[in-house]
Order: C-alpha cells, then structure tokens, then sequence
C-alpha cells in the first residue's frame, strides 16, 4: 500500500507562491497548476461546495487540527482559489498523489521557548507523581492528569494554537477515562480506560482527523520525549540567568524538595506526626527512595512530552494513502454480489431458527443447546472482523469514474453493511444462549463487547456511505473510546457477578471458584447469596485485597465497598464447607 505525503503548497497556484521570499516574479494572470503537481487532498471529503477559508487544503493538511493556528502564523488560501469538490462518499476520488520519501516533512517547526506556567505544572506532575503513584493507581492518576493538561495548555497557548471543539471533546474524554481506575478495582477494564485515555490524549494534542493521523498518533507522544526534556532543559536555563522568575523558580524549588525529604522521613519516624499529615505524604524508607525519585521522573518526563507536543505537533495527517488501481465493475462487482446471497442466505436461516426453531436444528444437528451456541458465536465474529477488511479492501479498488460507480458502490457494500447487521445480532444471541448455559465470564463479557462495538462501526461505515466519510475516522476513534468507558463503569466484574447469582437462584448453579477470583467490584452481587457460599466467595475477595488498607487516593470506590461489606459481616466458613458447597453447586 503506497503512502504518499501531501504536497505542502498544493494548495497553492503558483502565482501565489511567486510572491513570497525567493520566489520568482508575478504574473498578472494566475496560472494554472499542472495536474501532475496537485493531488486532492479530500480523499474522504463530503463537501459540495468550494472549500471555505476555514477548511482549505492548506490549512487541513499544513495546520493541525487540535488547536487553531494564530491567523499570521502562515499564508491563508482563499475559497476563490479552492476548485469545487464533488462528495466521493466511501470512494477514492480520482487524481494525481506526488510520493515522496516517508515521514518526510512531518514536523512542525521548533516550539516557542518554553513558558514559566508550563515548568511549573511540569514540576507539580513530577511531584504529584512522586507522592501519589507509588502506591497503586485509583483517583491518583486523575489528579496527576490535571497538571499534566495545564502544562500542555500552557505550551500551545504560547505557540499561539487555540483549542477547537474536537480537542475539547478528546481532552475531556481522555479525563473521563482516567476516572475508571478511581471506580473499580479490577485491573483489566481500568488498563483498558488508561490506554484508550493516552490515545484520546495524543488526539487532543496532534488534533488528527485522518486515518493515519487517528492511528500514528500515539508515537507523537513517544517521539517527543527526548526532544521535550531538551525543551524544557534550554527553558529553565533560561529561566534561571536571565529571567526575573529564576530566584522565585529555585526557590518554590527548594522548598518543595525539603519539604518532602524531610516531611517523609519525620512521617515514618513518628506515627502521631504521620497522623496529623494524613496520608498525603509517604512514609520514607531506604528501599522506596528510589521507586519514588523515578515516579518523579516519569511524571516529569511525560508532562514535558505533552507540553512538547501541543507546542510542535508531528503532522500525521500530511501522509496520504493513496488509492488502488482502479477495477472495472465487472471484476469489482461481481465477488462482492455472490458474497451478499451467501450472507443472505445465512441470514434467512438464522431468522427462522430466532423466531423458534431450535428444537428443530438441534433435532437435526444433534448438538445440545449450549454447544449450537458455542460452535456459532466465534465463527461469526471472525465473519464480522473479515467483513470489515473486505469493506476497505473493496474501497481500496473501487471504480470511481462517475455518479454510477458512486451509486454502485453504496449499493454493494451497503446491503453487505446490513447484512452484516444480522451475522452481529446473531452472534450476540448465540453468546446470551450460551451464558444461559454456563454463566458469564470475563471473556465472554469482553467479547460480547468487542462484538457490538464492531456492529457499531458498521453502522458508521454506513453512514459515511451516505453523508462522506471525512468524520469517519474521528467517529470510529470516538466510539471505540465512548465503548471502553462505559465498559469500565459498568463494572464487569459486578456484572459477571450479578448474572451468575440470578443464574444460581434460577438453576441452582454457581461456580465458586471462578467468583473468589473476580475482583472487589464484584462484592456488593456476591452479598446476596446464601451461606456458606457468600462467606466462601468474599473469602476469596478478601484475600485479594490483603489487610493493608491503601491511602484514599490509591483506593478505588469498588475496593472501598468491599471492605466495608466483609468487616460488617466477616466470613465464618471453613476450609470444608467452602468445598462441600462449591461441589454441590457445581454439579447440580
């Protein structure tokens, strides 16, 4: 898949660039560029009308998105400039791509020097970081978050980029997923909020709205790490000869490393002083000093890798993939028709076994209720995720000569769209057939998951058929990041619990063992049932959580609850009645 990168002043006529430094002289009639020399920038586009001064192709592509650009910061093109450009839908439009070497032409220019405001939230990252982090992550992570955005905020207001809406909605986001850690106790949905927030942080930053830009993003973030704590080093130099804020710098400085050296050291000391502090401050110890001087540094580094990259962004959205060979509708056409009868008719039977023939299937097939629902489930997920790399593939190579090649198009991967649709909702049903059979786990919950997101991101690809596809990409980002925080807030080990409690007042059913390895957030179900299995279960819970107590800012709302739960009525089963019961309710 070639990858080309947009010509910087495609934009441009050459007429208007003969006026700038170095250029040559003006012509009293503009010319006209070459076809060879302009590529269309709106592969993904949806307007029908010329491009206003707001989205022109030089401030889409040489401008990023993230923060608006001061107006004297570069050359403006004009709608009179911008030739019309027909909506394309799903489609690749037709024109010339200039390739040029990879990753050429990506960086921004250098950043402004680094202002007072930004150092300083830099340095209260580190410290938060140094103070908070050491003992598990929960509220901690927001709170060391916040300084971590002001440093970036303060880094693209002195490079004179002003924040847009979509930067607004990623930082926020990102925020907000940062608040799952605080609420759960499980591990696997709070790694999943951290991830889906550093990549919702790379979008606010780069302000990407291009596939490639919505997917490099994140290396932007790991590429200024050394070019940020260089930076940052020229601005506190700076700071400290010939600023007047240098003495008010090394002294906040100062302060701030005695404070907590000697702060720590009296709170492990003495327990009555480690009272009176709280548990903001650590306790100190030979062995911890230097797990805490590299969280230090870790939060250093990274605010300074945030601040970085507001100021002098990496331009992913200058590489452009181009199109594939264009394909006569014959060849194109043809393997994608026979492919929607054969999901047709897949279709038509799954309907009819919905609406009330199982018996009759599982008469024929001779396979029980639970195993007809496993067999299927993974089967049609891969037939969805397969469904998707055919949906790119055939755009990739989709005739694009007119309105009928359009309209074929959307037609074609349209009706494989919604059918599509169907495989999803059957697959979900096999899944809940299943569950029926043999309660919820941390697999099939997650799986169920990524099974509606995929349903969803059909659902968009359909709609960009409809209104074009230049928010598609945000919007797939989007949704995938609106799926893992209301994946994390909805607790899935709570769930996993609650349904398999219902499952045992149904069926008398329940698998012990499996219920005292889920996490805290599961508690509160686990409560409800009978002894000695509750005792048994929150045994198991209560072990995981260990007797040591966190500070409140490394404990989580679900952590919290448990405890709270276990001391009121502490378990009173042995060894043997958690064994007797777990076999009684396992082969019922």
């Amino acid at each position: 898949m070639p990858v080309a990168r947009r010509p910087r002043h495609a934009c441009v006529p050459s007429a208007a660039r003969a006026d700038r430094p170095g250029g040559g002289p003006v012509s009293d009639t503009p010319s006209t560029p070459e076809p060879s020399d302009v590529a269309d920038p709106r592969a993904d586009s949806d307007a029908e009308a010329p491009a206003g001064p707001e989205e022109s192709e030089f401030e889409e592509f040489d401008e990023p998105e993230g923060f608006e650009e001061p107006e004297d910061a570069v050359p403006r093109q004009r709608a009179a400039e911008a030739s019309p450009q027909p909506r394309v839908d799903w489609a690749y439009p037709a024109g010339a791509y200039k390739h040029e070497p990879f990753l050429a032409d990506l960086r921004a220019d250098p950043p402004a020097p680094v202002r007072t405001g930004t150092l300083v939230a830099v340095l209260a990252t580190g410290l938060l970081s140094m103070l908070l982090l050491g003992d598990g992550l929960a509220l901690n992570l927001l709170i060391v978050a916040v300084p971590a955005a002001l440093a970036a905020y303060f880094a693209a207001q002195q490079a004179g980029r002003r924040p847009r809406p979509w930067t607004l909605a990623w930082a926020i986001g990102g925020l907000a997923l940062l608040a799952v850690p605080a609420l759960r106790d499980a591990g696997w949905p709070s790694f999943l909020a951290i991830v889906s927030a550093v990549a919702l942080g790379s979008l606010a930053l780069h302000g990407c709205r291009t596939w490639p830009g919505v997917l490099l993003g994140p290396l932007g973030l790991f590429d200024a790490v050394l070019s940020g704590l260089g930076w940052g080093w020229r601005g506190v130099r700076g700071r400290a000869s010939g600023s007047r804020s240098g003495p008010v710098l090394r002294a906040v400085a100062v302060t701030a490393v005695l404070l907590l050296v000697f702060g720590a050291l009296f709170a492990g000391a003495d327990a009555a002083f480690a009272g009176l502090l709280g548990d903001l401050m650590p306790d100190a110890s030979v062995s911890d000093g230097p797990w805490r001087v590299l969280l230090f540094a870790a939060g250093v580094v990274g605010a300074l890798a945030a601040a970085h990259t507001a100021a002098a962004p990496v331009r992913w959205d200058r590489l452009v993939v181009g199109p594939g060979r264009e394909r006569g509708r014959v060849e194109w056409a043809l393997p994608l028709i026979v492919l929607n009868l054969l999901f047709a008719a897949f279709n038509v039977v799954q309907l009819a076994v919905l609406f009330g023939g199982y018996d009759a299937v599982l008469e024929k097939t001779d396979l029980s209720y639970a195993a007809y629902a496993r067999q299927g489930f993974w089967q049609l997920l891969l037939a969805t995720l397969l469904t998707l790399v055919v949906i790119v593939l055939a755009l990739r190579w989709a005739p694009r000569d007119g309105s009928r090649d359009r309209g074929l198009v959307r037609a074609v991967l349209g009706t494989l769209c919604a059918l599509t649709l169907v495989v999803v909702a059957s697959a979900v049903r096999r899944m809940d057939m299943y569950v029926d059979a043999y309660g919820l786990t941390r697999l099939r919950v997650s799986v169920v998951a990524v099974e509606l997101w995929l349903g969803l991101v059909i659902v968009l690809i359909m709609a960009a058929g409809v209104w074009g596809a230049r928010w598609l990409p945000r919007a797939v980002a989007a949704s995938a990041a609106a799926g893992v925080l209301a994946f994390g807030l909805l607790s899935p080990d709570g769930l996993i619990a609650e349904r398999n409690v219902q499952r045992y007042e149904d069926t008398g059913k329940f698998d012990l063992e499996y219920a005292r390895g889920l996490s805290a957030d599961a508690a509160p179900a686990v409560d409800g049932l009978p002894e000695p299995l509750r005792s048994c279960a929150l045994e198991g819970i209560a072990n995981g959580l260990g007797s040591e107590r966190a500070p409140w800012y490394a404990t989580s709302l679900g952590e919290a609850r448990a405890r709270e739960i276990i001391e009121e009525r502490p378990s009173e089963a042995t060894v043997m009645d958690c064994n007797r019961a777990g076999q009684e309710a396992s082969y019922r």
